[in-house]
């Protein structure tokens, strides 16, 4: 049995993390600060007697014994880091530094869960990880896209340095069950939109592409990356390489849910990358052939069902 840290692990992806690690018989601690995590994600773990709750803010020094820490805590949607950008930047600097520091004074290892928005609008396709991004040091998303490269050195730094065990993950469009239906993410919006009959809105004229990696793929590929040897500390990407259109997925969206929704556009917000998608040679060179295997309507399917049945609860 492990002992396991892991922050945001009331959020979408950290409680299905949660649920993986105990199903394996470990430890595990899970720390948030609700700003975007709920106690709903988590609460069929509270009885679980390996499984421990702690509202924290990692912004703040945590002291515990453990074996390995899983940094999760930011929020990832624009809607959310934007809300207080000063917020999201201390959460990925000082939050790094704070579960650094820890990793260092107990031998733990430590995974941090970083973004494909430090590709920042690419023009190199798809990204690979030896790809330095194109990022906007000043712009709406700088506070999440800089404050996750500012983490990711800091790993690196902690690790050539103090000889800290380091992974990095670079997780890029990920959706599921226990997304905030309010996250402002193309995925719950068209799924919401959608069973309450409203227009599908797409921001600009619909052309451009995600690569939409379902939850359990990614809790798959970051357990392999945490139990990976040690001399491969990343970073790594772990996302579907198979690209969408916005217009793709609002019709697969309306099609699934037999919805009348029409499709509309607005303007493209500031900064938005108009090509996203992985490559993942990398991964699968050092994941044991790790990839996606839960293909769009599959996916798709067990969100919306997951939606619907929020929407009839409330």
């Amino acid at each position: 049995m492990k002992r396991i840290l892991v922050t945001g692990g009331a959020g979408f992806v950290g409680s299905h993390l949660c649920d993986r690690l105990l199903n394996e018989g470990n430890e595990v601690i899970c720390l948030d600060n609700y700003f975007t995590g709920s106690k709903k994600n988590i609460e069929h773990l509270m009885d679980h007697h390996y499984f421990e709750l702690v509202r924290h803010d990692i912004t703040n020094p945590y002291m515990v014994e453990v074996d390995e820490i899983y940094n999760l805590a930011c929020p990832a949607s624009p809607i959310h880091y934007q809300h207080n950008p000063i917020k999201t930047v201390k959460t990925s600097v000082m939050g790094a530094i704070n579960m650094l520091g820890l990793a260092k004074r107990v031998g733990a290892k430590i995974l941090q869960a970083s973004t494909s928005e430090v590709y920042g609008d690419p023009t190199v396709h798809p990204q690979p990880e030896s790809y330095w991004g194109n990022v906007n040091p000043i712009g709406l998303r700088s506070c999440y896209d800089e404050g996750k490269r500012c983490a990711e050195t800091l790993f690196m730094d902690y690790h050539n340095q103090n000889n800290v065990k380091i992974k990095i993950i670079r997780i890029f469009n990920t959706y599921g069950p226990r997304m905030h239906p309010q996250d402002g993410r193309v995925v719950s919006n068209f799924i919401m939109q959608a069973l309450q009959g409203d227009d599908i809105t797409i921001f600009g004229d619909g052309t451009q592409t995600r690569s939409f990696q379902y939850v359990d793929d990614l809790i798959e590929g970051t357990h392999r990356m945490m139990h990976s040897n040690d001399s491969f500390i990343g970073p790594v990407n772990i996302g579907n390489p198979i690209e969408f259109t916005m217009l793709d997925l609002a019709k697969e969206v309306i099609d699934l849910i037999g919805s009348k929704s029409k499709i509309t556009f607005l303007p493209l917000p500031e900064d938005d990358p108009l090509q996203r998608q992985p490559d993942i040679s990398l991964a699968k060179k050092e994941l044991g052939g790790w990839e996606p295997k839960i293909q769009l309507k599959e996916g798709l399917r067990h969100t919306i069902n997951y939606f619907d049945n929020l929407l009839k609860e409330n």
